[in-house]
């Protein structure tokens, strides 16, 4: 099993001690959000080889492979000149992916509005074309360099659905494009009771198309759906993990947003859980 997670669900620290940190908990890769995890520049224009190199030097040090970058930002921001902003970090990243020991960099795919939240505005049709030019432009970056740009959907954003992420990749045609899959993502009061068969339609879609899979939870209380610590709600991991060993060997799978004291025994169940499927 080859398991971790984001880095940032560890208290930001200095680098030797984040990595010693997630090394005693014999984590193989992380996700890693240079901005949410480290005390350093990482606007556009900071990165360079010799930071990647820095940071994957670290990371090494207890075999812990940097799986996704993370550079998450609103990629259809109303507001064009932060949009640019947003795009010009992400660009960036992938050009010096390969330096961090890295080959994908990942995403959601934003808001109409400026200030993040669920608003039915997103499941339009203009802003999931906002959404295919803006990945397109990211996707010709990637391809300069042999990298991969991972979009994650998630139902309070444009690509919401396994039928917007189908079309993403349709109408973005490159390879360079891969999908982070995410399952609570696609989670909602009216779906959970069938989460199986979100699933299926969503491998039968793209899971050929899979590179990296987050590991959540979820509960539903007072008919609020909202995240828990792995291992404490209703998702189906014996499902997922029978679909993952059977198709996707070894896939980095990236556990977020469970944090202490939650993750010692979030990351006991998971390695349980994929034994036994």
């Amino acid at each position: 099993m080859n398991i971790g997670m984001r880095a940032h669900d560890i208290e930001k620290r200095p680098l030797p001690e984040l990595v010693e940190e997630l090394g005693n908990k014999g984590l193989a890769c992380v996700q890693f959000a240079l901005a949410k995890s480290l005390d350093v520049p990482s606007h556009h224009g900071a990165l360079s080889p010799g930071f990647g190199r820095y940071v994957k030097n670290a990371f090494d040090t207890r075999g812990i492979q940097i799986a996704v970058l993370g550079c998450y930002f609103n990629m259809i921001d109303p507001d064009h000149t932060e949009r640019r902003k947003g795009m010009d970090r992400f660009k960036e990243h992938l050009r010096y992916a390969r330096d961090f020991g890295c080959s994908i960099v990942a995403t959601e795919t934003g808001n109409v509005h400026s200030k993040m939240g669920y608003t039915t505005d997103n499941f339009d049709e203009e802003p999931f074309q906002e959404v295919v030019r803006s990945v397109r432009e990211m996707v010709a970056e990637a391809e300069k360099f042999g990298v991969i740009v991972g979009i994650e959907a998630g139902v309070n954003h444009p690509v919401h659905t396994v039928e917007k992420m189908k079309r993403l990749l349709d109408e973005v045609d490159s390879q360079n494009l891969q999908v982070v899959f995410d399952p609570m993502n696609l989670m909602t009061l009216e779906n959970h009771q069938e989460q199986e068969k979100v699933f299926e339609e969503a491998m039968e879609a793209f899971g050929h198309r899979i590179a990296i899979f987050h590991a959540k939870d979820f509960k539903v209380e007072d008919g609020v759906l909202s995240t828990a610590p792995v291992g404490t709600g209703l998702m189906n991991y014996d499902w997922l993990f029978g679909w993952l060993k059977a198709n996707k060997p070894y896939i980095n799978i990236i556990m977020e947003e469970t944090v202490e004291p939650y993750i010692d025994d979030s990351l006991a169940f998971l390695k349980n859980k994929y034994e036994q499927a």
